[in-house]
């Protein structure tokens, strides 16, 4: 029989926050918690334990203006474990796609009995107009950032962080003070390097952007980050090395590098991950592009991969955040 796994404990000071609409929403204790509960929630998962049904007669709805399959599913999911009633929007079926305007489908969502709203859209701050338009008209519903504009998306944040803890075998407390990141690919255009970036640096971690000139962020936006356009310099002594896809959809103009070109470059393989640390794991976001960002054979190879580690850990940490967001306020 598996030991009982204890509950962690919610910070001193209580769990503040009634939304989540970016990683500086957290406290740094606030944020310890919400890592240690995702860890929390994928031990249960992992060893099939009972999942608390801490969200029965609660009602979720995802509002995703944007398209979205993983982190669409895994909220959904997340919900369902946690016994929510959920109802999934999709941009097609929304009334913003008639011309009604988002604080209205926001608000009546919310006065249908919405508990938790999470929120995707190609604009950012999206999140916190609709954190504000509920607040105008005193709709006591949760606000989450499922991913906006170029520069957010938290909870991937968490869950990358979430991922690269059990892997090394830590917890929250324990932090990632003497690791080194690399963060590989299209960083200019990507929500996930911008969460990743503030969080993993609150976590004591160093990060580093590598790929071409044209896909690093301007310095001014991340003044403390290096920057590399050599991978092999860049990926040097890192444990975990993160792959980004062209975000395509997000530029004016297309790149400049073709995609065989790219990956001859930039692409991570078997052999490029030899300049990292010894024992150093690949992490990618998804949707991965194989044979451009990353070869298929290192993606699969669990030995070195974590990407499927990150999906499950996805499903875990967005059980933490709507389990926080919706049970732990005062």
């Amino acid at each position: 029989m598996s030991d009982t796994i204890i509950r962690p404990e919610r910070p001193s000071g209580g769990f503040s926050p009634k939304h989540l609409t970016g990683i500086s929403d957290l406290s740094d204790a606030e944020l310890i918690y919400l890592l240690d509960l995702a860890q929390y929630y994928g031990r249960l998962t992992r060893e099939g334990q009972i999942i608390p049904q801490r969200l029965a007669c609660r009602t979720q709805v995802n509002l995703f203006l944007e398209n979205s399959t993983r982190t669409n599913v895994s909220f959904e999911l997340a919900g369902k474990k946690l016994g929510a009633d959920i109802l999934v929007l999709p941009v097609a079926a929304s009334s913003v796609h008639k011309g009604e305007a988002l604080r209205d489908t926001c608000q009546t969502l919310a006065a249908m009995g919405a508990d938790a709203m999470i929120v995707r859209n190609v604009e950012h701050g999206t999140s916190a107009f609709v954190a504000d338009a509920l607040a105008e008209v005193h709709l006591p519903c949760s606000v989450i950032n499922a991913g906006e504009g170029t520069r957010s998306h938290p909870t991937q944040a968490l869950l990358d962080a979430v991922t690269m803890l059990d892997s090394l075998g830590r917890s929250a407390a324990d932090g990632l003070s003497d690791i080194t990141v690399a963060i590989c690919g299209d960083v200019r255009h990507s929500r996930v390097a911008g969460s990743n970036i503030e969080l993993l640096q609150r976590l004591g971690a160093r990060v580093r952007c590598v790929g071409p000139a044209e896909f690093m962020p301007d310095k001014s936006a991340y003044p403390h980050i290096e920057q590399f356009t050599d991978l092999r310099q860049g990926v040097a002594a890192c444990q975990f090395v993160m792959g980004l896809r062209i975000q395509l959809e997000r530029m004016k103009d297309g790149p400049t590098m073709s995609a065989p070109d790219f990956h001859d470059t930039y692409g991570l393989t078997h052999e490029t991950l030899q300049f990292a640390a010894p024992g150093a794991k690949v992490m990618h976001p998804g949707p991965m592009n194989r044979g451009v960002e990353i070869d298929g054979r290192l993606a699969d190879d669990r030995n070195h991969s974590l990407v499927l580690d990150q999906v499950a850990n996805g499903v875990s940490t967005r059980m933490a955040v709507l389990d926080a967001l919706l049970t732990e306020q005062d």
